[in-house]
C-alpha cells in the first residue's frame, strides 16, 4: 500500500471526481483523475490504483441508472471497444502516453467547437448516416484510450452527443458501456502486472470515495435542468480537449 501522504492529496479529489462525473455527467470529466495522480506516481501505476474503483463505481452506478440502460446500442459499441482494447494490450510498454493525449484532445476540442459554432446538426447528420462506422470507430477509440488511462470519456461522448438522447439515459447508457469495458480491461491489467499487492491495497483505502463520489454525481443530476446539463457535457468535453492537448505537448 501506498503510505506518502502527498499521493492522498492527489487521490482522493481523483477518486470523487471520476465518481461524480460517472454518477451523473456521463464519465467525460473522469478523464482527469489518471493526470492528477500522475502528479505523485507514474501514469501505469495511477491506472493500476484506480481500475478497481471504478469497476466498484460500476456497480453503484449500474443500479442507480438501471431503468436507464440502452442494452441495443451496446450491441454495436462493445465489439469494437473489445478491440481497441486488445490494440492497448499489444501496444503496452510501446504507446507514447503524450501522442494519445494529443490525438484525443484535438478530437475533442474538434467537436466542441462545431457544437459551438452551430454545425452540430451536421456533424450529428453525418455521425447518424455512418451508422456502424461511426459507432464501432468511437467505441474503439474509446476502448484505446480507457486502456490506457481511463480517458474513453471524450470520444464515446462525441458519438453518443448525437444521438438525441435525455440526459438520464445518455448517462445510463455510458455507465453500462464502461461497466463492461472496465471488467474486460481486469484481464489484461491482471497480466501486464498492474493489479499487483502495492496497487490493490491502495485501491482498497481508497473504496469508500466510490459510492462516496457516485452518490454526489447523482445529486448534481437530478439538479441540472436538460439544457444545462448537455452545456455542462460539451463544456466538460472543450475542457477535457484542452487539458489533454496541453499536457501532451508539454510532455
Amino acid at each position: 500500500m501506498i503510505s506518502d501522504p502527498g499521493f492522498y492529496l492527489a487521490a482522493v479529489p481523483a477518486v470523487l471526481l471520476f465518481g461524480i462525473a460517472k454518477g451523473g455527467f456521463g464519465g467525460g470529466l473522469g478523464v482527469a483523475a489518471v493526470p492528477l495522480m500522475a502528479l505523485v506516481v507514474s501514469p501505469v501505476q495511477a491506472a493500476g490504483i484506480l481500475l478497481p474503483l471504478l469497476c466498484l463505481m460500476d456497480l453503484f452506478g449500474l443500479w442507480v441508472y438501471r431503468e436507464n440502460l440502452n442494452v441495443n446500442m451496446q450491441k454495436t459499441l462493445i465489439p469494437g471497444a473489445i478491440v481497441g482494447i486488445a490494440i492497448g494490450t499489444m501496444l503496452f510498454g510501446y504507446l507514447s502516453a503524450a501522442a494519445i493525449r494529443v490525438i484525443l484532445g484535438i478530437i475533442a476540442i474538434v467537436f466542441t467547437l462545431n457544437h459551438w459554432l452551430g454545425l452540430s446538426p451536421w456533424v450529428a447528420h453525418h455521425v447518424r448516416r455512418a451508422g456502424w462506422f461511426a459507432a464501432s470507430a468511437s467505441a474503439a477509440l474509446a476502448g484505446f484510450t480507457s486502456f490506457i488511462a481511463h480517458a474513453g470519456g471524450p470520444p464515446i461522448n462525441m458519438y453518443l452527443l448525437t444521438q438525441g438522447m435525455n440526459r438520464t439515459m445518455f448517462v445510463g447508457t455510458t455507465v453500462l458501456f464502461f461497466a463492461v469495458v472496465n471488467y474486460v480491461k481486469l484481464v489484461p491489467y491482471g497480466w501486464l502486472g498492474q493489479l499487483d499487492a502495492t496497487n490493490l491495497w491502495t485501491s482498497l483505502v481508497l473504496a469508500p470515495l466510490a459510492p462516496a463520489g457516485i452518490a454526489a454525481g447523482v445529486w448534481l443530476h437530478r439538479r441540472v435542468s436538460d439544457r444545462l446539463f448537455f452545456r455542462i457535457a460539451y463544456a466538460m468535453l472543450f475542457i477535457v480537449g484542452v487539458r489533454l492537448l496541453y499536457e501532451g505537448l508539454g510532455s
